[in-house]
């Protein structure tokens, strides 16, 4: 007779990521045993966040998840850059404030990030760091890494740092050519912006050299190390940006630290293209989200976008999306299917061989998701491996009501949801709705209570609030009438 080991042990294999930095898969190993400190470059805020941003967001909420899922605390920082040249333009083409620029697109990116279940922990904005800023060029210029022109820009001088071009591998930066219109008052033509010197009808704040306003790089230098320290983990971003965002980025802030690595593991997103070509405003072929969310479900724009290797090229096709509506519907009914069984069936008292094969089948699989999100969080293999579950649990599972595989089948689900959120509806549906109903019956309540006091019912009213007691409902009140409340337990 065959032995199936049951339940064997499963060792889940390091993570190793692919860091552009050197261009090699590495094993991860954070610089704070247990804490991941992650840098990801959000948006400047001119326009409508469209699929190619979140493509970026999606990709590093996943990796963020996995590391969680991994046991990893992880920190999670992506700023918002809130004042910039194209934000002035797009002031002045619309006849607007700049500050009605920055609040209506920040509008649209915070609503992009609810749908999406994004969560960030901390959102830093340019325009709140500017002290900070100022700190951080004052030093690069004592530590003789940046000059001051004489219209009052401060630019850093490429040459002093010698490992410029190792992250892009761009080792000739004479070939690349910025701001014409101020290539006479650099000492090189590459040297790049800090500062940018105040012109007429522009916002400035005041500087030491004068008033202006920051360069773009310095700004996520700034702001990444003022809440993850000098050294950090992960920095992340679209391919777009190794060159020259991030390699000025890396420059600055080890001449300013003096600490190499600046960060660990350098991590970037593919293009997201339509029909080959880049997504970009000035092909024309931009898809806001706000649009895509119209036509697909949130759940359904992140299993596809999760449908790509986070590294490689996705292109967008309709076909790939209805690919991923129905993938979708294939998961949604296996963890429905399997949610029956484990409610309704009772555990076996013993499993054949045929249903202990079974168990070692989702067991394998269960290790196929793990091994495919630590190479390098490849979501693509991932997904393929919850698919493959998903025949596994229509074809044999369902069919057989063995409980033993559907309760390890479902808890692999759960993992792969933990990672791609597009199940959340039905694993914890049930549960938010009921306490969204509780909250609104609470809040009925007490604008009850609230009219029994004003009847001057008082009796009735500290009944209510005593029954609400014994159910662990306490209610706070404040002067001028406002009450609020909030669960207590003991």
């Amino acid at each position: 007779m065959q032995n199936y080991p049951v339940l064997s042990y499963i060792e889940l294999p390091p993570i190793r990521v692919r860091n552009t930095f050197g261009g090699k898969l590495e094993e991860f190993k954070p610089l704070r045993p247990g804490l991941v400190r992650m840098y990801v470059c959000g948006p400047t805020v001119y326009d409508y966040t469209h699929l190619g941003h979140a493509r970026t967001y999606v990709a590093f909420d996943a990796i963020k998840r996995y590391l969680r899922l991994r046991g990893y605390n992880v920190y999670h920082v992506q700023n918002i850059t809130d004042i910039d040249d194209k934000i002035i333009n797009r002031a002045r083409e619309e006849g607007k404030d700049w500050r009605e620029i920055v609040e209506t697109y920040a509008k649209d990116y915070f609503e992009g990030l609810r749908a999406l279940r994004i969560k960030i922990d901390m959102h830093p904005r340019v325009t709140s760091h500017i002290r900070e800023i100022i700190e951080f060029i004052e030093g690069l210029i004592d530590k003789g890494y940046a000059y001051v022109a004489p219209s009052g820009s401060v630019y850093f001088e490429v040459d002093k740092y010698p490992d410029y071009g190792r992250l892009s591998g761009r080792f000739h930066p004479e070939e690349w050519r910025q701001e014409e219109d101020v290539l006479k008052e650099k000492k090189n033509p590459y040297d790049f912006a800090l500062w940018k010197a105040w012109k007429p009808g522009e916002p400035y704040w005041e500087a030491p050299w004068g008033r202006g306003r920051p360069g773009w790089h310095i700004e996520c230098s700034v702001m990444a190390s003022r809440y993850l320290g000098d050294q950090f983990d992960i920095h992340g971003g679209g391919q777009d940006l190794i060159f020259p965002h991030h390699e000025n980025e890396r420059a600055q802030s080890e001449a300013y630290f003096g600490k190499k690595p600046w960060v660990r593991y350098w991590l970037h997103t593919g293009y997201l293209t339509i029909r080959g070509e880049k997504m970009s405003k000035s092909l024309g072929n931009i898809i806001p989200l706000r649009e895509a969310l119209k036509k697909w479900s949130p759940e359904t724009l992140r299993l596809w976008i999760l449908s790509a290797h986070y590294r490689t090229q996705l292109d967008f096709s309709e076909e790939s999306l209805e690919q991923a509506k129905a993938n979708l519907r294939r998961l949604r009914g296996a963890l429905q299917g399997l949610q029956r069984i484990i409610e309704e069936v009772d555990p076996q008292s013993r499993l054949g061989d045929s249903e202990a094969k079974l168990v070692n089948t989702v067991l394998t699989l269960y290790k196929e998701f793990h091994e495919a999100m630590s190479n390098d969080f490849n979501t693509s293999r991932a997904l393929a491996a919850a698919l493959k579950l998903v025949k596994t649990v229509n074809a044999e599972i369902l069919p057989a009501e063995n409980y033993t595989a559907a309760i390890l089948a479902y808890r692999t689900l759960l993992e792969f949801n933990e990672v791609f959120a597009v199940l959340d509806d039905i694993v914890y549906g049930v549960a938010q709705q009921a306490q969204k109903l509780v909250g609104k019956l609470v809040d009925l309540i007490v604008k009850v209570r609230a009219e029994l006091r004003a009847r001057k019912m008082y009796e009735l009213a500290d009944n209510i609030r005593a029954e609400l007691g014994e159910l662990g409902i306490k209610l706070y009140d404040y002067p001028g009438g406002k009450t609020t409340w909030r669960f207590e337990e003991g």
